[in-house]
């Protein structure tokens, strides 16, 4: 069967996140959404997004397709039922379609669909801030997924270990005279990654393919680190997503990174209010500052955003796409992608400065930033000017 993953309704909810990516290429857990879905199936998926994207991430459709709204996370009784799925049958949780069966060509009507009711739980990412609220119990399933009937890496005996049965270690990781602490939290150690000497973990944490976590860090679970990214200083209860650094001293906590992303030395983020309040973020499809119902809320850094030495950012700060933020003093609470500035005011990031910036930053990676990526970020820009009223 072909399977094909759609972004659904949530798309605009996961924003600045997902202008850069499918919502199936959302990393939480260990895996992104889409890994998820393809260890479950036994199988490659492609997607269904936006135009501007899908050059990067094209769609094939074959005579008998399987749609999967890339929002809901699997699980193997509800995968059971996406592989049963035959013509016109759709599974729905509630209101929203999970998965349904298409030919090629076919124009979906789910009025002359059999509905088939999923009622048992399923974890759904429908906003920013679940990232990190759900990766603690994301991440342990993923745990699980990868790691059974497969045999950790030896733990180095330099270091100090608390429930060792909690720890997966996998081929070319290094570790030595670092503090781990299993007890509250699997900790997953990818493949060639890198915990430094004078670390303190406590679990759960993901450091996936590539990853490092710098000298004397402590880490609070669950935390992800995603593919060569680098975290360093105090770290909480946050997401990072590919090739990002928060690799020196100061605090992220209950935060989601994107890619290509950079906290400047001393960096530090405010999680909770001093009034203790509801933490309300930035909502692109309202334009206005919503309800998270959480009392910690940290940052929220779209892709290729970054941040100068000593940035503080006030509790609940969206980024979008592309900006560089710099200066004394907290910056408002909501930044629009391709700003350049910080509490003084900000100024237009223009595309130029900002593509010659991603080229030198891939170039440090031995990678080659595309035409494509350029494309990409391009339509960012266009679809976001509204944001910048400077």
């Amino acid at each position: 069967m072909n399977y094909i993953l759609f972004d659904g309704t949530v798309r605009n909810a996961l924003l600045p996140l997902t202008f850069t990516r499918p919502v199936a290429e959302i990393r939480v857990g260990i895996l992104t959404i889409r890994e998820k879905w393809e260890k479950h199936l036994g199988t490659t998926t492609t997607t269904i997004t936006e135009e501007y994207l899908s050059e990067k991430f094209p769609m094939v459709e074959m005579e008998q397709n399987v749609m999967i709204n890339a929002s809901f996370l699997p699980n193997a009784e509800l995968v059971e039922m996406v592989k049963n799925l035959e013509e016109n049958q759709a599974i729905f949780y509630g209101e929203e379609v999970i998965a349904f069966f298409t030919t090629e060509g076919q124009e979906v009507d789910f009025e002359s669909y059999e509905p088939i009711e999923y009622e048992a739980e399923v974890t759904r990412i429908e906003n920013t801030w679940d990232i990190f609220a759900k990766n603690g119990e994301i991440l342990e399933a993923d745990f699980e997924l990868i790691t059974d009937g497969r045999k950790s890496q030896p733990i180095p005996q330099s270091n100090n270990v608390i429930a060792p049965e909690n720890i997966f270690i996998e081929e070319g990781a290094r570790l030595e005279f670092c503090t781990l602490n299993a007890s509250t939290g699997p900790i997953y150690i990818g493949k060639n990654a890198e915990i430094m000497e004078g670390s303190i973990i406590r679990g759960g944490l993901a450091l996936c393919e590539g990853a490092t976590v710098k000298m004397g860090a402590k880490i609070y679970g669950p935390t992800t680190v995603g593919p060569y990214s680098k975290v360093g200083g105090e770290v909480t209860n946050s997401v990072l997503f590919a090739y990002s650094n928060k690799g020196h001293d100061g605090y992220l906590g209950n935060s989601v990174l994107g890619e290509w992303c950079n906290i400047g030395a001393d960096t530090n983020t405010s999680n909770l209010k001093n009034n203790y309040e509801e933490v309300r973020l930035w909502n692109y499809e309202t334009e206005g500052f919503a309800r998270t119902g959480r009392t910690f809320c940290g940052l929220i850094m779209g892709d290729h955003s970054k941040c100068g030495i000593n940035t503080m950012f006030n509790t609940g700060t969206v980024i979008g796409v592309s900006s560089n933020i710099f200066g004394s003093g907290f910056p408002r609470n909501f930044i629009p992608s391709f700003s350049w500035g910080g509490a003084a005011g900000f100024t237009v990031y223009k595309t130029q400065k900002a593509f010659e910036t991603a080229q030198r930053v891939f170039e440090r990676r031995e990678m080659v930033f595309t035409e494509e990526d350029a494309a990409i970020l391009q339509s960012v820009f266009e679809l976001t000017a509204k944001y910048r009223r400077y």
